[in-house]
Parts: structure tokens; sequence; C-alpha cells
């Protein structure tokens, strides 16, 4: 399942998929705020944009039959180009994600975002509600150039 409410990029997994670029999968074309669990496949990829994940994910060797889900939150919030406004932010949606998380259990989670301050402080929130649910969590600052 992917998950993408801008058309432009919902246009470009569907043509990925009609390629074999990336793993076949439903295209629910909506915000994640209107997914419920149910919606959700051991494979989903959230946020999923022109499918970076997916494709990465491919690249690295990683089994398509393995469960995994996938997610890059919007960095507005948190990146140094944006406003600054953090979990304040109405784009913050990384508590709807925990929250289909926590229903669901994927196995296995990737998520990315920026590594301003902000940034990281995100992740320090992440990586707390992902312990409470019993997940262990390994993150790295990386550089995006």
């Amino acid at each position: 399942m992917y998950n993408e409410n801008e058309p432009f990029a919902v246009r470009w997994l569907e043509q990925l998929q009609e390629r074999n670029l990336i793993q076949r999968g439903t295209i629910l074309e909506r915000s994640i705020t209107e997914l419920r669990p149910e919606d959700c496949d051991s494979t989903s990829h959230f946020f999923a944009g022109i499918g970076g994940w997916s494709y990465a994910l491919q690249l690295a060797g990683w089994d398509p039959a393995r469960p995994v889900w996938s997610g890059s939150c919007p960095c507005q919030p948190f990146s140094i180009a944006g406003k600054g406004t953090g979990t304040s932010d109405k784009r913050h949606l990384w508590p709807i994600w925990r929250d289909l998380i926590a229903e669901c259990r994927p196995p296995t989670i990737f998520g990315e975002q920026t590594s301003s301050d902000l940034g990281r402080e995100w992740l320090s929130g992440v990586r707390s509600d992902l312990e409470e649910l019993g997940y262990e969590v390994g993150a790295a600052d990386l550089c995006a150039a």
C-alpha cells in the first residue's frame, strides 16, 4: 500500500508500478489523517512521494515478502527553511502515523526527517513513542548531500 495525497506524486507512483520499477501495491490517494488501520497492508509506504522508500528497499535487497512500513513525515514544521513551528504545526503528522503503528504493529519501520535542531527533537519524540510501544530504535543523523 502506498499513501500519498498529492495528485502528481500519485501519477508518478502509478507510472513506476506500470514500469515495474517499484513494488506493486494499492495507492490510497488521501491524507494519512483519513486512513484507518484496515486500510494498511503488511507492507505500507506512508507519505510515499515518488516511491523513494520502495525503491531504496529494492536496491538494498529487501525481500518483498518481508513486511515493512516506511514513511517520510512532512519536514516543513522541522526544517530550517520552514517557519520553525515544530510539533505545533498542523503538518506535524507523526502522531497520526504513530497511532496506526500502535494499532497494526508492523515488525519493521523505516523513516526519515530533516536533521535540523527541530528535526532532532522530532526524532527524540519518535524514539520515545516507539520505545513505549515496545520497538527497538536505531537512528543516524546523515547529511543529505
